[in-house]
């Protein structure tokens, strides 16, 4: 098996995984589809972390671009010898897969941060925007006869738990597909099974 091919397949599911986090992340910054909350700072503090568009996008775009462009790659040899230069490469994507690690994550920390403390919301209780769930730890997930305490954005508790989670499962997902890489990086650049075809 050529480890330049499986990069590439690795850096074409982090592409689509990261165009999600990417989407999923805009869409946690307009509750209902509403720009006013965005406008009026009521947000929550993890929402505005940037953890889907920076962390589980950007950051792992880079080792994407890598991981696809690994066939143009080719480090013209190494000690004068012109076979070895695909396994330089493939150990050099080693680096852009930690990239991806870090990227992915921050996105896994802030989405897990951002389930355990829940919605910023008014509540009629309170008469105020604050943080209902917090002292729950992450209990409120499974309490559905509380979130009807968050009045404004309407159905904010369930918006923000579908968005962190698949925040939280993309940003996984991200992770172990860069750790796979970093191991396909490895054997790729120490064995140089792919030094005598095309990669």
């Amino acid at each position: 098996m050529c480890f330049g091919r499986c990069a590439r397949c690795v850096g074409y599911k982090l592409l689509i995984l990261a165009l999600l986090c990417i989407v999923a992340n805009i869409l946690l910054y307009f509750p209902n589809g509403e720009t006013r909350f965005a406008s009026e700072h009521h947000l929550g503090k993890y929402v505005e972390c940037l953890h889907g568009i920076l962390g589980g996008g950007f950051l792992v775009l880079i080792p994407a671009a890598v991981f696809i462009g690994l066939h143009n790659g080719d480090c013209c040899g190494c000690f004068g010898h012109g076979g070895c230069g695909k396994s330089c490469v493939m150990l050099s994507s080693v680096l852009a897969a930690f990239v991806g690690i870090l990227g992915s994550g921050y996105c896994i920390i802030i989405s897990a941060l951002g389930l355990s403390q829940g919605p910023y919301c008014f509540t009629h209780l309170q008469r105020n925007w604050i943080y209902p769930f917090t002292d729950s730890s992450g209990g409120y997930l499974f309490e559905y006869n509380k979130w009807s305490e968050c009045q404004e954005p309407q159905n904010i508790v369930q918006w923000n738990v579908t968005l962190f989670s698949i925040l939280l499962v993309l940003g996984g997902i991200e992770f172990i597909l860069c750790f796979v890489q970093i191991i396909n990086g490895i054997l790729g650049g120490l064995c140089g099974l792919c030094s005598h075809e095309e990669v």
